[in-house]
């Protein structure tokens, strides 16, 4: 697809122009086949004056059908439904610490984030402590926080797969769905990114004087040498032990929960092994969980190694950036022989730390 970034508020690339007369709406790019047989696109609606017409309910944008021309090869509304519907399913399955940052609530919904390249933030001290006195007449201390300003980049994880126009025809012909199984793929692959970047196993990615990090990767994180469960005289309190070391270094750095561990793929057979052979009435797993502030201990399919990650769930912490949820859109190319599509999605992890650098994520990994 010729878009793939967004420099200066400009989409470069001829699909970009569309995506630009539209505000950056991708349902420009999802023509469907209407009950009167023409063409639509769905874009925001807007009043005379050429603002958005906003949903008192939902705070967001009001949407409208309106008729295209040219679009030959436009889906019907069953078959861009099928599509989205396996798209996302496969999409779900691979997002585990995206997904948990949503139910927490640690979003940040950015409107219109294809039309942004960054998002500027500032991260902020703290301030002194409150008087105590006889008389409220006695002048207190005024100062103030002192504020550092941010970049984080929004970069467009995307995947593209494709059709002749020829499949479409003879599955409308035959009345079958389509295959869409290299659509699943190309959301799994996606949501893989989006996850590995949230991780920080991705690696970083930096633009307009911003970088986006993820859990292991963040500079100012904090670090635990952790043991080995293979390594000679290991015992599960032995973990026990050095969690709750993490959690005293995350309290130490005024983060005070409540957390999440995440843990690699290798500690499971500990974790779900009993903690106590004399007793075995609790796994290494649900004793952590007994942990005050600890809610859940979970394992994350793309962290390596032998890592644990204590993450605070706070949104000064970490916090998802929604520029763009999991959408696919499409156009056409070889003169409209061939249907080309992406799957695309602006999920940002915003790693995060006061003024001081403090933060709440204490990363332990074995020596």
């Amino acid at each position: 697809m010729p878009l793939d970034y967004v420099l200066n508020g400009r989409a470069h690339g001829e699909v970009g122009a569309v995506l630009m007369e539209h505000d950056f709406n991708p349902g420009a790019l999802r023509p469907f086949v209407g009950a009167d047989g023409r063409s639509y696109i769905t874009v925001n609606q807007k009043d005379r004056n050429g603002n958005f017409v906003i949903n008192q309910e939902t705070g967001k944008p009001l949407m409208v059908a309106v008729p295209v021309q040219n679009s030959p090869y436009s889906l019907r509304v069953d078959e861009w439904k099928h599509i989205d519907r396996q798209v996302r399913k496969a999409a779900q399955q691979r997002l585990k610490l995206v997904a948990d940052l949503r139910a927490s609530n640690l979003v940040y919904t950015m409107p219109n984030g294809m039309g942004h390249s960054v998002l500027q933030t500032q991260n902020q001290s703290d301030v002194g402590d409150a008087d105590v006195s006889m008389d409220a007449r006695r002048r207190g201390n005024a100062d103030r926080p002192l504020y550092d300003l941010t970049s984080l980049p929004l970069p467009i994880i995307h995947k593209d797969f494709e059709f002749g126009a020829r499949e479409l025809a003879v599955s409308r012909n035959l009345g079958q769905p389509l295959d869409v199984s290299t659509g699943e793929l190309a959301a799994r692959k996606v949501a893989e990114t989006a996850e590995k970047l949230a991780i920080g196993t991705y690696g970083t990615y930096a633009f307009g004087g911003g970088t986006v990090y993820g859990l292991i990767n963040y500079t100012n994180r904090l670090t635990k040498v952790i043991t080995n469960p293979t390594a000679g005289g290991w015992v599960p309190t032995t973990t026990l032990d050095e969690v709750l070391a993490m959690k005293q270094q995350s309290m130490d750095a005024y983060h005070y929960g409540p957390w999440k561990l995440y843990a690699s793929a290798t500690w499971d057979q500990y974790l779900d092994n009993d903690f106590s052979a004399a007793k075995g009435d609790l796994t290494l797993r649900e004793r952590l969980m007994k942990i005050d502030g600890i809610n859940e201990v979970k394992t994350l399919d793309f962290l390596t190694g032998t890592q644990l990650v204590l993450v605070s769930q706070t949104t000064d912490v970490i916090r998802l950036v929604i520029g763009m949820d999991v959408v696919t859109v499409r156009w056409e190319s070889m003169g409209g022989m061939q249907v080309n599509f992406k799957v695309m999605a602006i999920l940002v992890p915003q790693i995060r730390c006061d003024y001081n650098s403090r933060t709440g994520i204490v990363h332990g990994n074995v020596a």
